[in-house]
């Protein structure tokens, strides 16, 4: 049985990613949170529940790898001291080798990602004990035999495999939109396969609401 986030008051929830979660969070017109799933999510959950006065921060950053998120851990994670850390990364790991060659040198092979999935899970939860949200990267693509798609697959597994791991919520998101895309064909999704229009960051939030039982 998949755990459930429990809320308490003053706790911090950080969620940290590439541009998906990030969603121009730094823009005058969008901050703090950004237009994203983020933006939803945030003010859903401070909405039902102002009387707990959670704190909600938004490091997500445009281009990053896990890599990435491994040189700003300390500045961008640890810092907050999480109660609640939510993670979507994973799909600029495997952008790199396929959308321009000048960015194969960011690529993050599938073993890379998963020891520094695992060292920076590790971290957080031995200094603070938090509880953890894994979201799967994901692509909408409703062609099985996409090379980049293909690839993306021993990522995903990866992270469902460090949620059981680490007794955290996963939000299959990949799984969610493989059922859905049948119905909603991949250019009503997004312009580029990655990144979602505004409706379905919505789309994305209410995943993350259905996975966590907030």
């Amino acid at each position: 049985m998949q755990p459930k986030i429990e809320l308490k008051s003053d706790q911090t929830i950080v969620f940290i990613g590439d541009s998906i979660t990030d969603a121009d969070r730094n823009s005058q017109a969008y901050r703090p949170f950004g237009y994203g799933y983020v933006h939803f999510l945030a003010n859903i959950i401070l909405a039902k529940y102002p009387h707990l006065n959670l704190h909600i921060v938004n490091t997500g950053v445009s281009g990053n790898t896990i890599r990435d998120l491994k040189r700003r851990w300390e500045r961008d994670c640890i810092r907050y001291k999480p109660d609640i850390l939510s993670i979507l990364i994973g799909v600029n790991d495997v952008w790199g080798r396929f959308a321009d060659p000048q960015l194969l040198p960011s690529a993050v092979y599938a073993d890379e990602y998963e020891l520094t999935y695992k060292q920076l899970i590790s971290q957080v939860k031995q200094q603070f004990n938090c509880q953890l949200v894994l979201m799967e990267p994901f692509m909408f693509c409703d062609n099985p035999q996409d090379e980049m798609l293909k690839n993306l697959v021993s990522y995903i597994d990866i992270v469902v495999s460090l949620a059981e791991e680490f007794a955290a919520v996963l939000v299959p998101l990949q799984k969610k939109i493989n059922e859905k895309i049948q119905q909603v064909p991949p250019e009503k999704w997004s312009s580029d396969s990655v990144h979602p229009y505004v409706w379905a960051h919505c789309w994305i939030a209410q995943r993350w609401l259905e996975s966590t039982g907030l």
